[in-house]
């Protein structure tokens, strides 16, 4: 069953994927930085979530039943535990890892400075001078366009009926390695604290915009470690950064990115 477009859309197709009917532009509009921030700013109206993401990035939908499913805390807790065990031996010895000749081997990362889970980073007060959300998520787009994101030229306009970014990603089964159905309850309650919003994702790749990030090296500490258990490799893996420094890199970043290889 379709649904109502809004006007002022480009050519385009409704598709399905698994329960979920979404439309899809035939191309990515010319005139995006404009009608993504206008599409966002009218979402509640219109019922309808937009994104940017690759075509065939659509795959099989969790279900928000999945989603809705998950106890982020006790998850949490539960994988910093198992994280911890197997990071610990890298964090206690300084000692750089064999590397090959001519290659700068990795720093030294001493961890998150937590021996247990501590618990999820409180929600951000909303100040006078922040940008609203929807405000943060057209900057995002815009810094995106500009510095001429590899990958973004391939996306194209997806509309999903859903309550909110996040919700709309589990619909279309983002296809990437990435553990969707605890990602969607992280972008849930990031979309809450935070003030984010879900602007493009493409191959395995995330681009998040955040209107109220944290400004405390505490809480931006705290959240850097939702960050490493989301699992994505260009925190965990690619190489690792040392903890201390990521999470000195949130305070006051609107934006985040993520990607999963």
């Amino acid at each position: 069953m379709s649904f109502a477009l809004p006007d002022g859309l480009p050519s385009g197709r409704f598709l399905s994927s698994g329960p979920t009917r979404f439309w899809v532009s035939d191309e990515l509009p010319q005139d995006v930085d404009q009608l993504w921030p206008r599409l966002l700013r009218k979402q509640n109206a219109h019922g309808l979530v937009p994104l940017l993401c690759w075509p065939d990035a659509l795959g099989r939908p969790p279900g928000l039943d999945q989603v809705d499913g998950i106890r982020l805390e006790e998850v949490l807790a539960t994988d910093f535990a198992e994280y911890r065990r197997r990071r610990l031996p890298f964090w206690m010895d300084p000692t750089p890892a064999p590397t090959p000749e001519g290659v700068e081997p990795w720093p030294h990362d001493p961890g998150p400075p937590f021996e247990q889970w501590p618990g999820l980073t409180p929600q951000m007060p909303a100040a006078s001078a922040d940008s609203t959300p929807e405000e943060a998520a057209a900057s995002l787009l815009a810094r995106l366009i500009e510095t001429g994101q590899l990958g973004l030229d391939e996306c194209r306009l997806v509309l999903v009926p859903a309550h909110r970014g996040s919700d709309a990603l589990a619909s279309i089964g983002w296809a990437a390695d990435a553990p969707l159905p605890l990602l969607c309850a992280l972008l849930r309650s990031w979309e809450d604290r935070f003030g984010a919003r879900v602007v493009a994702v493409f191959g395995s790749e995330l681009h998040v915009s955040v209107a109220r990030p944290p400004v405390d090296a505490k809480h931006a500490n705290l959240l850097a470690l939702e960050h490493v258990l989301s699992t994505a490799d260009n925190i965990v893996d690619d190489p690792p950064t040392p903890f201390p420094e990521y999470a000195t890199d949130l305070m006051g970043r609107t934006f985040w990115s993520f990607w999963w290889d």
